[in-house]
């Protein structure tokens, strides 16, 4: 493989700008010009992942092939996981791939490239609580959260058919991921129990623990107050204030006290692995790539993206890890890209705003420059609608309009006729 733009990392921004440049370059010498690797074999929406925990969305049905989506972009795809770079050679190192009896499928490749964007995302920011690797589940990947989801089918029925009738559910983190998955886990248990026989249903309490004095820290308060409304009327408890100091395999111990759980999932916070400072690039404080505002990383023909990247953002302070973010790079990297010799200027990151689903017909947020001011506050059924709307929009880039409807009506019309949850 001698691709001119190698990009790795499949996710939201990563599979964009391959999309994006694939189908303005083109081929050159009968090769495609674009090399995209994953370390999946299909591309599932990161902002879903909550969904595919909960078991709301089949990410089997959900999930786009990488191959299809590159014969339809013009890019190539390449399946292998980063494990170094060589910014001097300017090759990359893939690690070997194994089955799960730990068999060899494919070996360790060394791959070359004249331009790299690093897009490869970030991990749990654990903050060195004890406990937390052993006892926590993490959404980071697909592969996380349906493993998620089998202890929680597993969960639902041992509590179905136990003595004491009574699941404990705590989420460590109240940002948009643990708010999301708190009201997925409320409906899922809802509609499980109206299908149950009046002695196999059982109770369900999920407690959002967080170490700041409110939810959603990166909102504006009066979208967070009315996430706590909808919240609490789920019957969601909420901890605030409350760092975690251990995690133990049946609860945690808190600042605030004791909190029983048979199953614990941590949200709080992001972190990118110890091994990015191996790759020979500038690293900051959480291990992501350090990129000046041309997104251009310590080293010649290196680029970093989306949560893997520290970039400066407004205020002095970095971009923040939003999937927004990502589109808005992939964006400003495919014309950058395209065309070396014309300088696009300073990457400029503009917050539109944040939305939270919340179940059903549920959802609040926020839209900078929106119809009522510098920051519009919808909610609601509107609210649920536009956070749809995010999604659709993301799969209408990479696979275009006429398909994105299909799949929307597909997903609406499978979800009508199998219910709205998955015991996988």
């Amino acid at each position: 493989m001698d691709q001119d733009i190698v990009i790795v990392g499949g996710g939201a921004g990563g599979l964009e700008l391959a999309a994006r440049l694939g189908r303005r370059l083109g081929r050159r010498e009968g090769r495609r010009r674009v090399l995209l690797i994953d370390r999946s074999i299909f591309h599932l929406w990161k902002p879903t992942l909550h969904e595919v925990a909960a078991g709301s969305l089949d990410s089997h049905q959900e999930g786009l092939s990488y191959p299809f989506l590159a014969r339809r972009n013009n890019f190539s795809f390449a399946f292998g996981e980063l494990s170094g770079v060589d910014p001097v050679a300017r090759t990359i190192e893939l690690a070997a791939v194994k089955d799960e009896a730990g068999d060899r499928l494919i070996p360790p490749r060394t791959l070359p490239y004249g331009t790299l964007v690093l897009a490869i995302g970030s991990g749990s920011n654990l903050f060195d609580t004890p406990g937390a690797a052993e006892h926590a589940h993490f959404l980071e990947n697909v592969a996380d959260a349906e493993a998620f989801n089998r202890h929680l089918v597993a969960a639902f029925l041992a509590a179905a058919y136990s003595s004491h009738r009574t699941l404990n559910i705590a989420i460590v983190g109240a940002g948009a991921t643990g708010v999301e998955l708190s009201t997925e886990l409320i409906e899922g248990h809802d509609e499980l129990s109206s299908g149950l026989a009046e002695d196999q249903r059982f109770g369900l309490t999920v407690t959002l623990v967080e170490a700041a004095p409110r939810i959603l820290g990166g909102l504006p308060e009066r979208v967070a107050d009315k996430a706590v409304r909808a919240l609490e009327a789920k019957g969601v408890r909420l901890l605030t204030g409350a760092k975690v100091e251990r995690v133990r395999a049946d609860g945690l111990d808190t600042t605030a006290g004791d909190v029983p759980a048979d199953l614990t999932v941590w949200a709080a916070g992001v972190k990118s692995p110890e091994r990015n400072r191996a790759f020979g690039l500038e690293t900051g404080r959480l291990n992501q790539f350090t990129v000046d505002d041309h997104l251009r990383a310590s080293a010649p023909g290196v680029y970093a993206m989306g949560d893997c990247a520290e970039a400066p953002g407004p205020g002095g302070r970095p971009v923040p890890a939003r999937a927004q973010a990502a589109a808005q790079q992939a964006a400003y990297l495919s014309r950058a890209l395209v065309d070396p010799s014309r300088d696009p200027g300073p990457f400029v990151y503009r917050d539109r705003g944040s939305l939270v689903s919340l179940g059903g017909e549920g959802g609040v947020g926020s839209l900078m420059g929106g119809l009522g001011g510098p920051n519009f506050l919808i909610e609601g059924l509107i609210a649920r609608w536009v956070y749809m709307g995010l999604h659709l929009d993301h799969h209408r880039a990479i696979i275009g309009a006429p398909r994105t409807l299909l799949l929307a009506l597909s997903r609406l019309l499978h979800r009508r006729v199998s219910g709205r949850l998955k015991l996988h």
